[in-house]
């Protein structure tokens, strides 16, 4: 996937925003996405993204 940045004049609101774990393949992976906008997420392996506790 080729990384596709753009400056953004507005942001989505919080509720906007997802996280899921996604287990189809042979690497678990941690995505987020805006959902109301086309083509906003990204997505790291899962034993790469922060717990909750370490965002606390």
């Amino acid at each position: 996937m080729t990384p596709d940045t753009a400056a953004v004049a507005t942001a989505g609101s919080a509720e906007d925003v997802m996280g899921s774990v996604d287990d189809d393949g042979s690497v678990e992976r941690f995505v987020i996405a805006d959902i109301s906008r086309d083509d906003a997420w990204l997505s790291l392996p899962l034993a790469e993204a922060a717990t909750l506790a370490d965002w606390q």
